[in-house]
């Protein structure tokens, strides 16, 4: 039995995802002169968001795109952001837009991100774009579990007939990883805080996708000997949801925190803002 898991390098797929895209800007850039622009729009000051928008902005600048920062107090209303969504949608010089979540109580969350045109959704939170995703068509899919599924590819790791476990049911994370690992021809079972027996449900994965927000939740007897096993939480202190030690003991592969989901989150969301920008301006990409 193997006894150390092999590490899923996020980091470095993601350099290649970034490359890649900074490659289509440059070309929808030689056919049209235009440069593809991503807006992200922050509600309030929370300081794990300020952050994120602040890597999501640099990263799409070291991408070639254009970069538009829109800050709202965090008093803000619902038809306050929609406003701003609305004159976004509207913009020609946006190809994406990003809501950043989570806003502040008093915004509709799901209504705001619902306002967002599937065609600049490139976060992939719309239930436009989720519905899209599950039938197979043309919308964007929620950056991290599209994530996932590239650094799946990337090692050679395919669903094709592997039982799946995802924790969690989050309508951005863990229902639409769902759905792409179903896709993929995977047997998925979606687990969350009222499944019974839940350590027997992992035991029985051959590619566990940890999404339950709760640091070290997942512990190494849950792990099926041999299995993928994806952390896709973040937790204070860069803790992720699985016991990495005990885990990766137990694993066949095993995503880090930090530098494992995170880093293709981000460079999935530049790449669809690319994929965004060359359906909008009518721009053929030999990928």
């Amino acid at each position: 039995m193997q006894t150390t898991a092999t590490i899923l390098d996020g980091r470095a797929v993601a350099a290649k995802v970034m490359e890649q895209a900074a490659a289509r800007v440059a070309a929808i850039q030689g056919a049209t002169g235009i440069t593809p622009g991503l807006a992200t729009v922050l509600v309030g000051a929370d300081p794990a968001s300020v952050t994120y928008t602040r890597m999501k902005r640099k990263r799409a600048e070291a991408a070639g795109m254009k970069s538009v920062r829109i800050e709202l107090p965090d008093t803000a209303g619902t038809d306050d952001v929609l406003e701003t969504i609305d004159r976004l949608n509207r913009d020609e010089h946006i190809h994406g837009i990003l809501l950043q979540h989570p806003v502040p109580k008093q915004v509709d969350e799901r209504r705001a991100f619902d306002a967002i045109r599937p065609q600049k959704d490139v976060d992939g939170v719309t239930t436009a774009s989720f519905g899209a995703m599950a039938f197979g068509g043309e919308g964007f899919a929620s950056c991290t579990p599209g994530g996932i599924m590239t650094l799946l590819g990337h090692y050679g790791i395919d669903p094709l007939g592997r039982r799946a476990v995802v924790i969690g049911r989050s309508p951005i994370l863990g229902k639409p990883m769902a759905m792409l690992l179903l896709a993929a021809h995977a047997t998925v079972t979606i687990c969350h805080s009222r499944t019974r027996d839940l350590p027997e449900v992992v035991r029985e994965a051959d590619l566990l996708v940890a999404a339950v927000g709760r640091p070290r939740f997942v512990q190494g007897d849950w792990i099926r000997p041999g299995a993928v096993v994806v952390d896709a939480g973040y937790n204070e202190g860069n803790i992720g949801d699985v016991d990495y030690d005990a885990c990766a003991a137990k694993a066949g592969w095993i995503t880090p925190v930090p530098g494992g989901v995170g880093p293709m989150t981000i460079a999935t969301l530049i790449s669809q803002t690319a994929t965004a920008a060359a359906r909008q301006l009518d721009v053929s990409l030999d990928d």
